[in-house]
């Protein structure tokens, strides 16, 4: 005789392999225990299509930083390029204004040389600016040491370490210092 408490069920999973007469006795702790395992399986899948997905989207976006990490270098090799060639065409200009006063200094009286040489030096001055370098010229400045250089220390009436005189001018590009000025400086007087 059958215990009431047994349940039978119809479901294929639980008479797989059996025949139509043959029918499974499931326990409701089993039951339980089926169903959530059958749970975790698709939650397992599922987690695991989300792991598949992301390590797709990783591999992508490591991808897409190493493009664009060598189209940065790239570009920045170019701009460099760029830019140095705009300022080899100016000083091309330059050349030619110092060699057609070379050519000429023989026929050419002292003012048309001072003039030709005047010439010459704008076209410098606008080269410069067109490249951002600038000049330093510190005269009646305090003595900086970042931007100056001190080549001798002259008794003044100007207050102590101020630059007096430049010897030569300095150069920066870019805020970035590219010759100190050359400046002689005052020192108290004894």
């Amino acid at each position: 005789m059958k215990d009431p408490t047994d349940r039978v069920t119809d479901h294929p999973a639980d008479t797989y392999g059996a025949g139509p007469e043959d029918k499974t006795t499931v326990l409701p702790e089993t039951a339980v225990a089926l169903v959530e395992l059958e749970r975790l399986q698709t939650e397992l899948a599922a987690t695991e299509e989300r792991a598949k997905n992301h390590w797709e989207q990783y591999l992508r976006a490591l991808a897409d930083v190493e493009n664009v990490r060598k189209r940065a270098a790239k570009d920045l090799e170019s701009t460099r390029q760029f830019a140095v060639e705009k300022f080899a065409q100016d000083l091309i200009a330059v050349k030619d204004s110092l060699e057609l006063g070379i050519q000429n200094s023989a026929k050419a009286d002292v003012a048309n040389i001072v003039e030709g040489q005047n010439a010459t030096l704008r076209l410098l001055a606008k080269a410069f600016e067109k490249a951002q370098i600038e000049e330093i010229d510190p005269a009646g400045a305090v003595f900086n040491p970042e931007m100056h250089e001190a080549m001798l220390a002259q008794p003044s009436d100007a207050p102590p370490n101020t630059v007096i005189a430049v010897i030569q001018r300095g150069y920066q590009l870019n805020g970035r210092l590219l010759r100190p000025a050359r400046v002689v400086v005052s020192a108290p007087k004894n």
